[in-house]
C-alpha cells in the first residue's frame, strides 16, 4: 500500500510538471544533454580556424551550384501549399502560392515553435489574398499530420538497410529507438486517414480521404525530406568526393529524426550533433564534418530565410494608396508584439508589424555579417589587389569602421522593427557606408552586395516608417549596452582565436595584412564605445519624444461644455482633477482621457461621447499612440463597450464589480437592515446633523476639511489616477456632504461625483473622518447620502468598486482570473478585498462588472505591475508626469 501511494505521488508530480509545461521543456534539454555527452569528444577535436579558412577558399562555381541545389530543395516544400490549394480550391494563383510557401517554410525552418510559425504565417498570408479563416483552419488541420510522414517512410527504409546506418546504431544503440518511433508514424497516418474516426472528427463527415490525396500527401512530404537529404549529401560530396550517397543520406535521416524529437527550431543542436556523430562513423574528421553542417545550415536555412525576410518585407508592404488611406483615416493601428525570444509580432498587428519585423531582422543580420567579415581573414589575392588599389592604413581603417558600423546596425535594428523614421534614415546611411568600407577593407564584394540589397529593400519600404519616436526606458538602454558589449566581445574572441591558427598556414610576406590580437582588442573597444555614443545619442537627442500635456483652463472649459451635451460615465468627474491627458477624436465628438505609464497609454473608463463613433475613435487613438510606439489599454471598461473593444483586438480581464444601490427599492426596514437602522437612530439621539452643501465653499471650511483629511491619512500618501484626492479646486466642483456632532464639529465628510447622465447616478468620491469618531459613523454617512440622493431624484447611488469581486469563480475561468480569486480570498493582509465586499453588501447593491481591456499578446503580469505603479502615483507626481 505504501509503495502504491509512493508511485501515485510520483505520477501526480509528473502530471503537474507536464501541465506546467516543464517536462515539455526538459525533454529537448535532456536530449541535447545526452547527445552532448556522447559527442563531446568529437566536438573537442573541432578546429574552428581551419573550418573558416576552408569556407573562405571555396570556389565560386561550387558556391553557385550549391545555391541552385538549395533553391530546389527549399522549393520542394512548396508542394504542401499546392496540395492544399488544390484540395481546398483556394483562389490564389501559382506564383502567389509559391511566394507564400517560401515565406512560411523558411520562417518555420528557422524559428519553428513546433510548426506554429508556419501555421500562423500561412493563415495571415492567405487571409491577405481573401481566403476565409475557416478555410485556412481546415487547411492547416489537413496539412499538420502530413509533414512528418515522408521522414517516417525514410526511417522505415533506413531500418531495413536501404540507407545503411548500422555503424551509428552499433556505436549509439539508443538512436535506433528514436528511428523506430518515428517510423511507426507512417502506418498510424494511413490508419488515421482512412478510419471512420478521422472522417468524423477531422474531415467533417465528408468521408474518408481518397487514396490519391493520401498518395499526393505522402509524395509531398517524401519530396521535401528527400531533397533536403540529397542536399546534405551534396555538401559532403563537394567536400569529400569519396563518400557514397546511401550512408550519408542515412545519417541525414537519423539526424533529422533526432531534430524532430528534440522539438528545437530547425532541430538545432540535436540534428547537428547526431550528424556529427554519424559522419564520424563514416571516417570523416570532426572539423570537416562541422564544415559540411555549417554549409548545410547556411544554404538550406539561413540564406533562404534571408530571402524569405525580403519577400515578407515586400509582401507585407502596403501599397501607396493603402498607406495614404491609412494615414488619412488613422486606421493603421498596430497592437503589441510578443515579448518573447524572437520578438514575434502579435496576430492583431496583422501584416504591418510582420514586414517591419522582417526588415529589422535583415538589418540585424547585416550587422552580424559585417562583424564576421571583419573578424575573419580575407582572401590573399583580394588583399593583394586592394593593397595596390588603396594603401594598407586605409584598409585597416576601413576594417575598424566596419566593426563600428556592424555593432551600430545590431543596435539600430530594433528601431527598424518599431518603424521609427529616424532609425530608417540612420540605418540607410550605415548600410551604404558599411558596404563601402567592407569593400575597401579586402574587396569583400559579397558582403557589400548583401548590404546594398538590404538598403534597397529599406528604401522600397520607406512608407512604412511613419513613427516619430518610441519610449526608451533605462532597462532598454542597459539591454542595448549589453548587446553592444557582447557583439564587440564576440568580434574580439573570433578574431583572436582564428588569427594565430590562420597565420600558421600563410607565408610570412602575407601576414602583414592581418591584425594582431592587440589590434583586434583596440578595434573591439572602439566599436563598443561607438555603440555607446549611438545609444546615448538616441536616448538624449531623440526628437519628437512623446510628451503628454495636461489640460489647461481652456481645455477644462471645453470639457465642461462637452459633458453638458454628451452623457458621461461614473469616472467622468475625476477628469476635473487635471491629472489625465485629453485626446479629442472624431472631430471633437469623442473624448478619451488617459495617462501614460512606461510604453502604455492607460485610458480611464470608456471613451465619452456618441457610442456609434467610439470604435472609430479607438482606432484613431491607437494610430496616435502607434505614432510614438505606445500601446493603448482601457481601465475599468464597462460591459456594454466590450464588443467594441473586441472588434479592435482586445482581450479582457475582470477587475471587479461596482456597487450600485437602486434608490427606488432602498429601505431601512427589515431584519437585514437592522444594523443600519440602529446606527441612524443612535446618530439622531446623539444630536448629529447631516447636510449637503453646494460650491463655492469658504476658505475656513476647506481648512477644517484639510485638517480632517490629514488626520485620516496619517503616514499614508494620497493615491491618484482612478481615485480622487484632497484638491481644493477639485472639491469646489462637486457637492459636499458633512456629518456634524451636537457641538457642530465635523466628524466626517464626503465629496460627491455626478455621472453627467441626466441625474441617473451619483457616486461617493472622497471620504474622510476623524480618527476618534464613534462606531458606525460611516454607516450613518452612507445612509444619509443614499436618502439624500433618493430625494434628489437619482436612480442609483454608486458605492464604488470592489476590486477582484466575483473574479475567477467559474471553474472554466482563465488561469489569471483564478489566481486573482486566490488574491481576493487570501489577500486581506494587503487590502481586505472580502471585507470591502461584505461591507458594501449591507446596502443591497446591484453589482456591475468592470474590465481591463488590453491588446492580445500583452503580458498581463507586466501590465498589472504598470497599473499598480500608475494607481500608486502620488498626486504631485500625477500632475507632473
Amino acid at each position: 500500500m505504501r509503495e502504491s501511494l509512493r508511485k501515485l505521488k510520483i505520477l501526480q508530480l509528473f502530471t503537474a510538471l507536464y501541465r506546467a509545461k516543464i517536462i515539455r521543456i526538459l525533454i529537448p534539454v535532456a536530449i541535447l544533454a545526452i547527445i552532448f555527452v556522447y559527442g563531446r569528444h568529437e566536438i573537442q577535436n573541432i578546429n574552428l580556424a581551419k573550418i573558416i579558412h576552408e569556407l573562405r577558399m571555396m570556389p565560386v562555381h561550387i558556391v553557385i551550384q550549391l545555391i541552385i541545389a538549395s533553391f530546389i530543395a527549399v522549393s520542394a516544400m512548396s508542394t504542401y501549399d499546392y496540395l492544399i490549394r488544390k484540395q481546398f480550391k483556394l483562389d490564389v494563383n501559382w506564383k502567389t502560392t509559391y511566394r507564400y510557401a517560401w515565406i512560411a517554410n523558411t520562417f518555420n525552418n528557422m524559428i519553428g515553435f513546433a510548426g506554429l510559425t508556419g501555421v500562423g504565417l500561412r493563415t495571415l498570408l492567405y487571409k491577405k489574398s481573401g481566403v476565409p479563416m475557416k478555410t485556412m483552419g481546415a487547411a492547416v488541420l489537413f496539412l499538420s499530420p502530413i509533414v512528418l510522414v515522408g521522414l517516417s517512410l525514410l526511417g522505415c527504409l533506413t531500418l531495413i538497410g536501404v540507407f545503411p546506418v548500422e555503424p551509428i546504431f552499433q556505436e549509439h544503440p539508443w538512436l535506433r529507438l528514436g528511428v523506430w518511433g518515428v517510423s511507426l508514424y507512417l502506418p498510424f497516418f494511413l490508419l488515421m486517414q482512412r478510419s471512420s474516426l478521422f472522417a468524423k472528427w477531422f474531415h467533417k463527415g465528408d468521408g474518408k480521404l481518397p487514396w490519391k490525396v493520401i498518395a499526393a500527401s505522402i509524395g509531398s512530404s517524401l519530396l521535401e525530406w528527400a531533397c533536403a537529404g540529397t542536399l546534405f549529401w551534396l555538401f559532403a560530396f563537394y567536400d569529400l568526393n569519396h563518400l557514397p550517397f546511401a550512408p550519408v543520406f542515412g545519417v541525414y535521416v537519423v539526424a533529422a529524426i533526432a531534430g524532430i524529437i528534440s522539438m528545437a527550431p530547425g532541430g538545432i543542436g540535436a540534428f547537428d550533433l547526431i550528424a556529427l556523430l554519424g559522419l564520424h562513423t563514416l571516417g570523416v574528421d570532426p572539423s570537416r564534418a562541422l564544415t559540411i553542417l555549417l554549409l548545410f545550415r547556411i544554404f538550406y536555412f539561413v540564406v533562404p530565410w534571408l530571402i524569405g525576410l525580403v519577400l515578407a518585407a515586400f509582401e507585407m508592404s502596403p501599397s501607396t494608396k493603402q498607406m495614404r488611406d491609412m494615414l488619412s483615416t488613422s486606421l493603421d493601428a498596430s497592437r503589441n508584439t510578443w515579448v518573447k525570444f524572437w520578438g514575434w509580432p502579435s496576430q492583431f498587428g496583422l501584416l504591418s508589424d510582420l514586414g517591419a519585423w522582417a526588415l529589422g531582422k535583415l538589418v540585424f543580420a547585416s550587422g552580424v555579417i559585417l562583424l564576421l567579415s571583419a573578424a575573419t581573414p580575407g582572401l590573399i589575392d583580394r588583399l593583394r589587389f586592394m593593397e595596390h588599389l588603396l594603401s594598407l592604413p586605409i584598409m585597416r581603417f576601413s576594417e575598424q569602421l566596419s566593426v563600428i558600423i556592424g555593432i551600430m546596425l545590431i543596435i539600430v535594428s530594433r528601431g527598424i522593427s518599431l518603424r521609427i523614421r529616424r532609425a530608417y534614415l540612420l540605418t540607410g546611411a550605415l548600410l551604404l557606408t558599411g558596404a563601402i568600407f567592407t569593400f575597401a577593407k579586402g574587396f569583400d564584394y559579397e558582403e557589400a552586395i548583401i548590404l546594398l540589397i538590404v538598403a534597397l529593400v529599406l528604401w522600397v519600404s520607406r512608407a512604412r516608417f511613419n513613427r516619430e519616436s518610441t519610449s526608451i526606458s533605462i532597462r532598454s538602454i542597459w539591454i542595448w549596452a549589453l548587446l553592444a558589449f557582447i557583439s564587440a566581445l564576440s568580434y574580439y574572441l573570433i578574431g583572436t582565436h582564428i588569427h594565430p591558427a590562420i597565420l600558421r598556414h600563410l607565408p610570412l610576406r602575407a601576414q602583414h595584412w592581418f591584425l594582431d590580437p592587440h589590434e583586434y582588442a583596440v578595434t573591439a573597444v572602439i566599436g563598443f564605445i561607438g555603440a555607446l555614443i549611438l545609444i546615448a545619442s538616441i536616448f538624449t537627442l531623440r526628437p519628437h519624444r512623446y510628451t503628454g500635456v495636461r489640460p489647461d483652463e481652456a481645455q477644462i472649459e471645453k470639457f465642461t461644455d462637452f459633458i453638458g451635451k454628451e452623457d458621461g460615465n461614473l469616472l467622468t468627474h475625476l477628469l476635473y482633477l487635471g491629472d489625465k491627458n485629453f485626446y479629442w477624436a472624431q472631430n471633437d465628438q469623442i473624448l478619451i482621457p488617459y495617462s501614460r505609464v512606461r510604453d502604455k497609454l492607460i485610458v480611464l473608463g470608456d471613451p465619452i461621447g456618441n457610442k456609434n463613433l467610439v470604435g472609430a475613435a479607438i482606432q484613431e487613438f491607437q494610430s496616435y499612440a502607434d505614432h510614438y510606439a505606445l500601446t493603448v489599454v482601457f481601465y475599468q471598461a464597462a460591459p456594454e463597450y466590450l464588443s467594441i473593444y473586441h472588434e479592435n483586438g482586445y482581450n479582457f480581464f475582470k477587475l471587479g464589480e461596482e456597487a450600485l444601490v437602486p434608490l427606488d427599492t432602498f429601505t431601512l426596514s427589515g431584519k437585514s437592515n437592522q444594523n443600519l437602522r440602529t446606527a441612524k437612530n443612535k446618530s439622531d439621539r446623539e444630536g448629529q446633523t447631516f447636510e449637503v452643501l453646494s460650491p463655492p465653499y469658504q476658505a475656513d471650511l476647506l481648512a477644517e476639511l484639510r485638517q480632517i483629511s490629514n488626520e485620516w491619512l496619517g503616514d499614508r500618501k494620497e493615491k491618484a489616477y482612478s481615485l480622487g484626492w484632497f484638491n481644493e479646486p477639485y472639491i469646489q466642483r462637486s457637492p459636499l456632504a458633512l456629518l456634524r456632532n451636537a457641538e457642530g464639529q465635523i466628524l466626517a465628510f464626503a465629496t460627491l461625483a455626478p455621472a453627467y447622465d441626466q441625474n441617473q447616478v451619483i457616486s461617493i468620491d472622497l471620504m474622510r473622518h476623524l480618527n476618534d469618531t464613534p462606531n458606525g459613523t460611516m454607516d450613518v454617512l452612507f445612509v444619509r447620502l443614499i436618502e439624500w440622493a433618493k430625494e434628489q431624484g437619482y436612480s442609483y447611488f454608486n458605492l464604488g468598486m470592489s476590486p477582484l469581486s466575483s473574479v475567477g469563480e467559474n471553474q472554466n475561468a482563465h488561469r489569471e482570473e483564478k489566481l486573482a480569486r486566490l488574491v481576493f480570498q487570501y489577500g486581506g493582509h494587503w487590502y481586505g478585498f472580502e471585507g470591502l465586499r461584505r461591507y458594501k453588501e449591507k446596502f443591497s447593491p446591484e453589482w456591475q462588472a468592470r474590465y481591463l481591456a488590453y491588446p492580445a499578446g500583452m503580458a498581463l503580469p507586466i501590465l498589472t505591475l504598470d497599473l499598480v505603479r500608475l494607481v500608486s502615483r502620488r498626486p504631485e507626481q500625477a500632475e507632473s508626469v
